[in-house]
């Protein structure tokens, strides 16, 4: 996103997915920096908002986008956070909504990278609750095994959850 385009208080708007199958697994997406594959990370499906869409047309969108997955209910909001990292060189300041979606689709293939997705994602995996907890790896947001386990024991919390901001 150009930065012009960005809201007055300089946080890109960014929708996720919280994507479960049929067996509660819940799919995340291998990303790295652009330039060095070891440095790699685990993270939800989504990204920024195009035009004047709204936050759920952004959310079925980059799902579509990223996995391939068209078939999904698009539940409630989870959680909002806000968060900071570096990425393919220039800092990311987001606004970012968690949404709750169901599949029955687990096949995935990205369908419409961009240029710079292309160059930095590695592919999808499903993760039971059990693996994301016992998980070495980065995840994001970094509290993710925690709020899976609390969204299969509780369901989704009444209204969104504010996350702690999280900056890399």
């Amino acid at each position: 996103m150009p930065a012009e385009a960005l809201p007055e208080d300089g946080l890109r708007k960014v929708a996720r997915v919280v994507l479960l199958d049929p067996e509660n697994r819940i799919l995340l997406l291998h990303g790295h920096e652009p330039d060095d594959p070891a440095d790699d990370w685990w993270f939800t499906p989504g990204g920024g908002l195009e035009g004047d869409e709204t936050r759920e047309q952004a959310a079925v969108r980059e799902l579509a986008e990223e996995t391939g997955i068209t078939d999904v209910q698009l539940g409630p909001v989870l959680w909002r956070r806000t968060c900071s990292f570096p990425f393919a060189g220039r800092r990311w300041d987001q606004d970012e909504w968690y949404y709750l979606a169901r599949t029955t689709q687990t096949a995935t293939a990205a369908t419409a990278l961009t240029e710079l997705e292309r160059r930095s994602m590695a592919g999808a995996r499903w993760w039971t609750c059990q693996e994301l907890t016992r998980a070495h790896e980065t995840v994001y947001p970094t509290r993710l095994a925690e709020l899976f386990r609390r969204l299969l024991d509780e369901g989704p919390p009444a209204g969104p959850v504010t996350l702690d901001t999280e900056i890399v």
